[in-house]
């Protein structure tokens, strides 16, 4: 007989744990989604084949330090999400050193470990640039990778260096609460800015404009109201609560056309909040749930809020990009509104293989000193290239819009010869090939991203 689920006491013997007892020390259960039953510093786990149980915690330390000059960055919100932008931990808040300890739920195996799960980590701050934004993506952190006594996790992945806005004056805050049943992860947006509200619902939002603002709350499956806010350069309006009106239950589905494409065959769809959405880099925030991957044909997003969104394909590193070709059909980028009922794009999205880039950026954030060069696989039924820098910030740097095609080489390289890069400022450079003067494709949204150092 194969035995499936064992008791907390019976798990506590076979590992020589203490998880909690009454009087008498009979071992006693414990709730994960409360935090009950457990004596700190333990924290309640789910345990693969059994049930919960009291473990040491898995705590992430790291440090938030400002990208140009390496100082800490205090006062910065950090918080952990799952692959799909749920928050899973409490904010953190960074120290006056930028430090932070922030502790995050980790599924356990029978000799509790830590089994294979991967999160990633939001960071906020007033007068820098959210992380992750993009181009720039956060590393996933494997919770098996925890070690040491307490378990804990240091890495390349829990260091977050934050890009400071080129312009601050006449920001101001918003905070408050999200009164819903699961709140955690819900997208806060307020004039363009944004904010990702706690498990206890509890928010703020950085970097907001001066003046009369309305405060929108996005997640799957959630319908909330919205709150107006009068905000004062320099200082936190508090008290901004959002509550929940019922449940969202839209669908948005539509149809993705994959063409020309013999390196990528699926694709994700997302809806980005319009308010986020920025014309000249063509990307924005992305509500937890709102997402499908692994497209292929149609697409459904299920439980969709109220609100305007952009609908991209092809967002991701999939050797595919949203076909560029303004001659033909399915290639404009999609407006919805959603109110309440569900919605079909009519238009299928057509996407298209990518430019491939060689470096810098091929398949992960690298360094770059000295002059770059910027190297990418040539697209043999082109006639030129055009290529562009821009910083994480999305403003463009530099252009050569008549790159000329190459024979006899698999690649073409274009040295910049544009302003004075600025150490340890985040770039990306992207480039589009075109014939008879029409776009016909061009490198992925989120290659091509060097640190200049």
């Amino acid at each position: 007989m194969v035995m499936r689920s064992i008791s907390v006491g019976l798990l506590c013997a076979l590992m020589g744990m203490g998880c909690g007892g009454d009087d008498e020390g009979q071992p006693q259960s414990c709730s994960v989604a409360e935090q009950t039953g457990c004596a700190a510093p333990q924290v309640c786990e789910e345990v693969e084949g059994a049930q919960p149980a009291c473990f040491e915690p898995v705590t992430l330390r790291g440090r938030v330090y400002d990208s140009l000059d390496d100082k800490a960055v205090a006062g910065a919100r950090v918080l952990a999400r799952d692959p799909s932008d749920a928050v899973i931990s409490r904010v953190a808040v960074t120290g006056a050193d930028g430090t932070y300890e922030l502790v995050v739920p980790a599924r356990r195996d029978l000799s509790g470990a830590p089994v294979e799960a991967n999160i990633t980590l939001r960071a906020d701050a007033q007068a820098y640039e959210t992380f992750p934004k993009a181009p720039r993506v956060a590393l996933p952190i494997d919770l098996s990778t925890a070690a040491g006594k307490p378990l804990a996790i240091e890495s390349a992945a829990t260091e977050i260096s934050l890009l400071p806005l080129s312009d601050s004056e006449g920001l101001g805050s918003i905070s408050g609460v999200v009164h819903a049943d699961q709140p955690g992860g819900t997208l806060l947006v307020a004039g363009g800015a944004t904010g990702a509200a706690d498990l206890d619902g509890s928010y703020t939002i950085y970097n907001v404009a001066a003046g009369d603002v309305t405060v929108n709350g996005y997640a799957a499956g959630l319908a909330l109201d919205t709150a107006s806010a009068t905000v004062s350069a320099g200082k936190e309006t508090t008290g901004v609560d959002l509550h929940a009106t019922g449940d969202a239950t839209a669908v948005v589905s539509g149809k993705v056309e994959i063409v020309n494409a013999p390196g990528g065959s699926a694709t994700s769809v997302i809806l980005v909040v319009a308010d986020t959405f920025d014309e000249a880099t063509a990307r924005g925030e992305t509500p937890r749930g709102l997402r499908q991957g692994d497209v292929t044909g149609e697409f459904s997003i299920a439980g969709v809020p109220d609100g305007d969104y952009v609908v991209l394909a092809a967002f991701e590193d999939d050797a595919l990009v949203r076909d560029p070709d303004t001659s033909i059909g399915g290639t404009e980028i999609v407006r919805i509104t959603v109110s309440g009922q569900d919605l079909m794009v009519q238009e299928s999205f057509k996407v298209t293989g990518a430019i491939g880039v060689v470096s810098p950026g091929a398949s992960a954030l690298e360094e770059v000193s000295g002059t770059p060069t910027f190297v990418f696989e040539d697209d043999s039924s082109e006639d030129l290239y055009e290529v562009r820098l821009f910083d994480a910030l999305g403003a463009k740097i530099w252009e050569n819009l008549e790159v000329p095609r190459v024979t006899g080489s698999e690649s073409v390289s274009v040295e910049y010869d544009g302003p004075g890069l600025i150490p340890g400022m985040i770039y990306q450079f992207r480039t589009t090939s075109k014939k008879d003067g029409t776009p016909i494709s061009q490198t992925e949204d989120l290659k091509g991203v060097f640190v200049y150092r």
